[in-house]
């Protein structure tokens, strides 16, 4: 079972913190579906959001149509850039209070490779570097289509999507860098100290 396949809501849709990723509600959304909840869901990854500018980019190098949650996105934006936001950068989306704050980055898994039938998926996305993001909820509320998305906060240190990812999937020299973002995941934060652990020891 996959929760990968996103298709666009009609109308509001309530976006509101999970709980824990095993034993809560899943998704941040109302609604929504979260196939494997070992690996997805939670209060770290409540929201996942992905550029539409990427989603075309992609669909040039593909050469294939890439709908709006075709990548199991929650959040498709436009004119907002994904990929460098910050750790803990705060969005504020629509008109009803909902205040999303920036976790972490998609790690590819092999369910994203299989949902689009491409072998070397994982291999291919790593290397463009543009995950999207996940969010935590800091305030509920409800979203629609259309919704204006402002940056509310950013922390002043340099740790963004990219660098996270990079420090995950490419790059683990990078991880010391990513410990002064307070607001990283819970997994990746410590994903990162067991690395460094293993390394020093």
């Amino acid at each position: 079972m996959t929760g990968i396949d996103k298709v666009p809501a009609t109308g509001a849709v309530l976006v509101r913190p999970p709980g824990p990723m095993r034993g809560g509600l899943g998704s941040g959304l109302v609604g929504d579906s979260i196939g494997n909840q070992k690996l997805h869901g939670g209060d770290d990854q409540a929201v996942y959001a992905y550029a539409r500018e990427d989603l075309d980019a992609w669909e040039t190098q593909l050469g294939r149509t890439l709908t709006d949650g075709m990548f199991g996105e929650n959040l498709t934006t436009s004119g907002i850039d994904v990929t460098n936001a910050r750790i803990g950068e705060r969005w504020r989306v629509g008109s009803d209070g909902v205040l999303l704050e920036v976790s972490a980055p998609r790690t590819p898994c092999r369910t994203f490779s299989a949902f689009l039938n491409l072998s070397q998926w994982i291999k291919t996305f790593t290397q463009a570097g543009k995950p999207g993001a996940y969010f935590r909820v800091l305030s509920p509320g409800t979203v629609q289509a259309g919704d204006p998305i402002t940056v509310d906060y950013r922390p002043d240190h340099d740790v963004t999507i990219a660098l996270v990812f990079r420090a995950r999937m490419q790059e683990p020299e990078l991880l010391p860098r990513l410990l002064v973002a307070d607001a990283l995941s819970a997994e990746m934060k410590g994903y990162a100290r067991r690395r460094l652990a293993s390394t020093e020891g």
